[in-house]
């Protein structure tokens, strides 16, 4: 190998790793990819929802409710679907009133109220749930089925990660140097 040769392959090196640097190879943040879609899902099942006579909070309450790890009380189901406490009492009221949870006083702590999801919250979860995936199998139909079920299992990942990972700081990230100034 020559000199000459050996120079230019450390040059294609140098500047390919320059350009990758310096966003040459760049992707979008992932959250800036997350948003239309987010934006485009929550378009999607809203329809759906009001069809089935429930709002967004209120079927976040029902999906959670019904998850292998029990939620004993309305400020720890509030933490875990990332809504105010005080926000979801309106929620859990309509959603008592029609039967679809259940709150009654923990015997330990009468403070407390203990909330689970009705047969009846369950059946009309299901339903709308069913409804929302009919939909996002309509938005997936372009891929191939293996992309579509690596898609989703990195999703779940990622989402489970997320959820279990300690809360993050929602305070705004300010340079330590001014930018043009």
């Amino acid at each position: 190998m020559s000199k000459g040769a050996g120079k230019g392959g450390g040059e294609r090196d140098r500047a390919a790793a320059k350009a990758a640097a310096t966003g040459g190879d760049r992707r979008p943040d992932l959250a800036a990819m997350m948003v239309p879609l987010c934006r485009a899902l929550v378009a999607a099942e809203l329809p759906v929802l009001e069809a089935h006579g429930l709002a967004m909070w209120a079927y976040a309450v029902l999906l959670r409710l019904d998850e292998a790890t029990p939620v004993r009380s309305q400020a720890a189901l509030a933490e875990a679907i990332g809504a105010d406490k005080t926000r979801i009492i309106a929620v859990l009221d309509d959603l008592d009133e029609r039967g679809l949870i259940r709150r009654r006083p923990d015997p330990a702590d009468r403070r407390v109220r203990l909330l689970s999801i009705t047969p009846e919250g369950r059946r009309l979860r299901d339903a709308v749930q069913a409804d929302i995936q009919r939909g996002e199998e309509e938005l997936l139909a372009p891929f191939p089925a293996a992309e579509r079920e690596s898609f989703v299992r990195v999703l779940r990942a990622l989402s489970d990660s997320a959820a279990s990972a300690p809360a993050r700081s929602a305070a705004p990230v300010r340079p330590k140097g001014r930018a043009g100034g």
